[in-house]
């Protein structure tokens, strides 16, 4: 617990290093321009951030968004699921202006809670996990868990945040790269049966040949702020 407790400690300033790091480019920058502050919206959610230009080729930025949290009823491989969904990300980013107008690409770091958890209840009296139909209490229950990198690298194109003063618009299209694991537990009586985890292992072969191929989150957002 202490070994996990500091590899999750220790992921956060790894997080954050990035984002002190562009305050402290934007504050020391002998040639820095005005800011801006906008708000975003598109596939990753709502959000906020904040750009700071360097000069007419450079801008770096940090945004947060959001999709928050929910809670869904799904069915997957045959199975019905509770769903739980938690989606937020916190990117810092470097924006170059190879043209010197408003189109520009992107790279930059997220740090990312993007998980799903996946709860089916042994209540109904049957579980079929595998080859088997198991006769389950409200006790026994099986937990998919779909889990998206802590941090990883972003890459996109896009428009606007250069430097200029007023109200900006923009836009972003690019992807979050890293690929998601699945992973699955049970509990109850159903953890004591002897061939359980040969189906676990086939069940969990069929949601990997799904979701455990995502490889990238698609991101595309625009955006309205204002620059002081």
């Amino acid at each position: 617990m202490t070994t996990t407790t500091s590899r999750r400690t220790e992921i956060r300033r790894t997080a954050l290093l990035p984002t002190l790091l562009v305050l402290a480019g934007a504050a020391l920058a002998p040639q820095a321009r005005a800011g801006e502050v906008y708000m975003n919206a598109g596939l990753p959610g709502i959000g906020i951030g904040y750009a700071h230009p360097l000069d007419s080729s450079f801008t770096v930025r940090a945004d947060f968004m959001t999709m928050g949290s929910r809670s869904k009823s799904t069915t997957e491989e045959g199975i019905n699921y509770e769903g739980r969904y938690k989606l937020h990300r916190l990117a810092v980013l470097a924006d170059w202006f190879p043209f010197q107008g408003s189109f520009r690409l992107t790279g930059g770091l997220s740090s990312n809670q993007y998980k799903v958890s996946l709860d089916a209840s042994g209540a109904n009296g049957s579980l079929t996990i595998g080859d088997r139909t198991y006769t389950t209490t409200a006790a026994d229950g099986l937990n998919v868990e779909v889990k998206f990198p802590s941090v990883t690298p972003y890459l996109g194109i896009g428009w606007g945040h250069q430097s200029a003063s007023g109200w900006r618009f923009g836009a972003d299209v690019g992807a979050l790269i890293g690929r998601a694991k699945v992973s699955a537990t049970v509990r109850g009586a159903l953890a004591s049966q002897p061939d359980i985890q040969a189906n676990l292992d086939k069940e969990l072969a069929e949601l990997r040949d799904g979701a455990g191929k995502v490889r990238a989150i698609p991101q595309i957002s625009f955006t309205v702020g204002y620059s002081f």
